[in-house]
């Protein structure tokens, strides 16, 4: 008979899972990788990703893995862009595809008769061996077919194509706008490490590792996949993952062997990113948020505020204007609340300060 968790167990999973319980001492590579990637189409919100999970981290390191190539920002899970490691990133992109042909398709309305199909041969063409800013890109492409708009073109070919965003766009200090480049070209060429239904497997087994247990439709909110029970289901069969019981009766799967973390386990004060994933993209909210106070921090542009974690559970927003952080907390604070979440705006000041 599958075990029940309760909610509180729940909560503290994830957050162990995530490196939210305690910061911990490893690369940035290796958290990246624990948390399948980071959701970027804020260039700064991986830093502060990375910061809230790993002891004293220095955002030179992640700028040193983009400038060698070893990850990369690009449109991937959702049609978001993501930063990733390159390697899974070659096998991840892929997967993503029919997202970003959905989004395609929108776009495609707008091109008032070119065909989407000779702007993406158009594209590869101009971006051959070299990086072209989105502005040259649409310039390029609207010279060879002046009815569509330039916007729309450069749109086609980001769905299309797997462009990479690269530096300086995307580093610390960067500031630049989009310039893109072919992966191949960037990375350098290679075959997937894994294609079709085994990387779905695959991504099923990542983000279980990071993020279980979770429902299957918690897995498909954050991936952007559909139709990914019957691969859930065999999975099962085959004794690699195993089913629990959610509060309110959920079907949750996860890893074999995964513990499961105590309720009781404290939980400090975090300062989560923007856009990070543990809340954002995610049908399994309700494991760390109330509905109605994250959907108090939803903008009508889409855009997403910081995060501020009291005992595990969404409890108001952080952002930066004119160099400083600003507060919107939602509940009562304890003293000692007050005090820890004090000493987390302290250090995300001291890093933003600290490296200017």
């Amino acid at each position: 008979m599958a075990e029940k968790i309760t909610t509180g167990q729940w909560n503290r999973t994830l957050l162990h899972r995530q490196h939210l319980l305690e910061r911990v001492a490893e690369d940035a590579i290796e958290v990246l990788d624990r948390c399948v990637g980071l959701q970027a189409q804020d260039p700064r919100a991986p830093f502060f990703g990375l910061a809230s999970r790993i002891a004293d981290f220095d955002p030179s390191e992640l700028d040193d893995l983009l400038t060698d190539r070893e990850v990369v920002r690009m449109a991937m899970l959702r049609s978001t862009v993501f930063l990733m490691d390159a390697e899974d990133a070659r096998w991840v992109r892929p997967l993503a595809q029919p997202a970003l042909d959905a989004e395609l398709a929108i776009h495609a309305r707008k091109l008032n008769g070119v065909r989407p199909a000779d702007v993406v041969t158009d594209a590869a063409e101009l971006l051959a061996g070299g990086s072209l800013s989105g502005t040259e890109l649409g310039r390029a492409l609207q010279e060879r077919h002046p009815d569509a708009p330039a916007s729309t073109l450069v749109a086609v070919a980001r769905c299309a194509l797997p462009l990479v965003q690269v530096p300086p766009r995307g580093l610390w200090r960067g500031s630049a706008a989009p310039t893109y480049r072919l992966f191949d070209d960037w990375v350098g060429s290679g075959e997937p490490a894994v294609t079709g239904d085994e990387a779905r497997r695959d991504l099923i087994r990542l983000y279980l590792r990071g993020f279980g247990p979770a429902t299957v439709a918690g897995i498909q909110s954050w991936c952007g996949l559909t139709r990914l029970t019957p691969l859930v289901e065999e999975m099962e069969a085959d004794w690699e993952l195993v089913e629990r019981i959610g509060p309110d009766g959920e079907r949750l799967f996860d890893l074999e062997g995964l513990d499961i973390v105590d309720a009781d386990r404290p939980a400090p004060i975090r300062l989560l990113a923007p856009y990070d994933n543990v809340l954002v993209a995610q049908a399994d909210r309700r494991r760390i948020a109330e509905k109605e106070r994250f959907g108090r921090l939803r903008t009508p542009n889409g855009r997403s505020p910081g995060f501020v974690l009291v005992d595990g559970w969404l409890a108001g927003s952080w952002r930066i204007a004119d160099g400083r952080v600003h507060l919107e907390v939602m509940i009562e604070l304890s003293s000692s609340q007050r005090d820890d979440l004090e000493t987390e705006v302290q250090l995300l000041q001291q890093f933003l300060d600290g490296n200017g």
